[in-house]
């Protein structure tokens, strides 16, 4: 099971009701430091500290498994940058990264191409039709959570990057969004259309993150495709490298021994989806009590 960090600050206070005995040499307390004499780094944290407390109850609970803090300080991601977010989808990580990047910044939302809907076979015509209109439609709603001092927002679709938006972000956030691309990938191309437009995007030097649901590495290739929801970790880096990106670091800030799939398994048996035991008290408690999915944590760059 993933262990859920726990901080405890425990104060030690002997004869609290004392004053402490006081001495002729002893220096004036420092005085509390305003905002203008933090550190960047100490008000960057601060802005994201309180924007993730800002966050609804049921986003912060999921914070034990994507563990938002640590993984946007992994990437580098900060205030007044331009970060394109794949699938933003539910917007969990849109509304955290509104505010966070503030006024002077930007965040494209990058969506799956419209051909690629109709291969999931479970969504609705109505559904897929709507999809035409979403490079539009989502910044419109992604507006309405900038609040006062948000980044501005706007769209696109993989393999359709308009040319104003090359050359233009700072980071590309492809978290829990690249399974569906490789899944199709011999069915289209999309992984490849999608991972062009990822370089064209960014800025030389600038940043890849990935967050993805990641497959042991003794587990057979045909079940590691995407379809299950997981990948290999070598896959992911040698396609990245591929498309030109070189590999930076990883992390194991998302990783959770707990998940091990067998090849009977798909990642949505686990939360938040708990597919197959929805109507089963102690398949879901199990399902729980695993956590959210083990997930690879990788940072690319662009060449300068």
């Amino acid at each position: 099971m993933k262990t859920i960090p726990v901080f405890v600050v425990a104060l030690l206070l002997i004869g609290c009701d004392q004053a402490p005995p006081e001495t002729a040499d002893a220096p004036d307390p420092a005085p509390a430091k305003t905002g203008a004499d933090r550190s960047p780094a100490v008000a960057e944290h601060d802005r994201l500290a309180t924007v993730l407390a800002a966050q609804p109850e049921d986003t912060r609970a999921r914070y034990v498994y994507r563990n938002p803090e640590a993984t946007l300080k992994f990437f580098g991601i900060e205030p007044g940058m331009t970060v394109v977010e794949a699938l933003p989808g539910g917007a969990w990580y849109s509304r955290i990264l509104l505010p966070y990047l503030g006024s002077e910044g930007r965040l494209i939302g990058a969506n799956y191409a419209g051909d690629m809907w109709p291969k999931f076979g479970f969504f609705e015509q109505d559904f897929i039709d709507s999809m035409a209109t979403w490079t539009t439609d989502w910044p419109e709603q992604a507006a309405e959570w900038r609040g006062d001092d948000g980044a501005t927002v706007s769209a696109f679709t993989f393999g359709s990057l308009p040319a104003r938006m090359e050359n233009t972000a700072d980071a590309v956030l492809l978290i829990r969004a690249m399974h569906n691309l490789a899944r199709f990938e011999s069915d289209g191309g999309f992984l490849t259309a999608a991972l062009q437009d990822v370089y064209r995007v960014l800025k030389p030097g600038g940043i890849v993150g990935v967050v993805q649901h990641e497959a042991r590495p003794e587990m057979p290739d045909e079940w590691a495709t995407g379809a299950n929801g997981y990948l290999k970790k070598d896959f992911l880096v040698e396609r990245m490298e591929a498309a030109g990106l070189e590999f930076v670091a990883d992390s194991d800030i998302n990783a959770n021994p707990a998940d091990q799939p067998t090849v009977d398994d798909a990642v949505w048996r686990l939360p938040p989806s708990f597919n197959g035991s929805q109507d089963d008290a102690a398949q879901r408690a199990a399902m729980e009590e695993i956590g959210e999915s083990n997930r690879m944590t990788l940072k690319f760059r662009k060449p300068e």
